[in-house]
């Protein structure tokens, strides 16, 4: 299936992205270079910028053509980041294994896809919630103790848990 049969797009919708892309492609690439340090990365950050446009099918009025596009490519920079930052410290765990515990490159990326999923899934989580999900997890407290150092009731833990396995649930599809 070829991109276009992906999702249809009206023909003024489709000029709007094709001038957008136009008259501020170079300038975006270069903006993102300079913040990243990297050719490559801000090619990839600048197209994924676009395509995010043409997948939304909104485009900005022309004179908030580089504040709308420097807003997206935020936004990709930050997750650039932070997937780099789970790769390293997953990464820099498996060192730590032993030989008989290491695993093939494969099962490698499929765990780091899984662990990025698992990171957006919180991230995408009310802080509470996500907080309490943490306590539990990461610091092995009780709902009691969560309860206690949050200043919510037992209750309101019970369904901050339940809200968190749910969306990790429909996340990781397990």
């Amino acid at each position: 299936m070829q991109m276009a049969d992906t999702f249809m797009l009206s023909s003024d919708t489709t000029l709007r992205v094709h001038a957008l892309y136009s008259n501020h492609h170079r300038w975006l690439q270069s903006w993102l270079h300079r913040r990243l340090g990297n050719t490559f990365d801000a090619a990839d950050l600048a197209q994924d910028t676009f395509l995010r446009i043409l997948v939304s099918g909104r485009t900005p009025e022309a004179e908030q053509s580089r504040a709308h596009l420097t807003q997206i490519a935020k936004g990709l920079v930050v997750d650039l980041y932070r997937r780099r930052l789970l790769e390293t410290a997953y990464l820099e765990a498996l060192t730590h294994l032993p030989v008989a515990l290491s695993s093939s490159e494969e099962e490698r990326a499929l765990v780091l896809e899984d662990l990025l999923q698992v990171d957006a899934a919180l991230r995408a989580l009310p802080p509470k919630v996500r907080e309490a999900f943490l306590l539990s997890q990461l610091d092995g407290l009780t709902y009691t103790e969560i309860a206690q150092r949050m200043g919510v009731s037992f209750g309101a833990v019970r369904k901050y848990m339940l809200r968190a396995a749910q969306s990790l649930h429909s996340i990781l599809g397990t």
